[in-house]
């Protein structure tokens, strides 16, 4: 199984480990392994990406109904003030 295979099924602490090495042998004499990883390296980026992006959570606006409820819940509050 190659390397590019296995890097969804990594824990983030040994992707992030793996990126580093792959960034310096990219950055070395030419050679198989610099190629490997130069083509490894925006598969781990992306991978790195969509972790960042699932960890992310969403904005969840409130519903319009409950905002409707307490602005008249706010307007009755007085009226029953000056009634009593």
């Amino acid at each position: 199984m190659a390397i590019a295979e296995k890097v969804s099924s990594m824990d983030d602490a040994a992707l992030v480990t793996l990126r580093g090495n792959a960034a310096r042998l990219s950055e070395g004499a030419v050679s198989a392994r610099q190629k490997e990883a130069a083509l490894l390296l925006p598969v781990i980026d992306a991978e790195l990406v969509e972790r960042k992006m699932k960890a992310r959570k969403p904005v969840v606006a409130k519903p319009a109904v409950a905002k409707a409820a307490s602005t008249k819940a706010a307007k009755t509050k007085p009226a029953a003030a000056a009634a009593g």
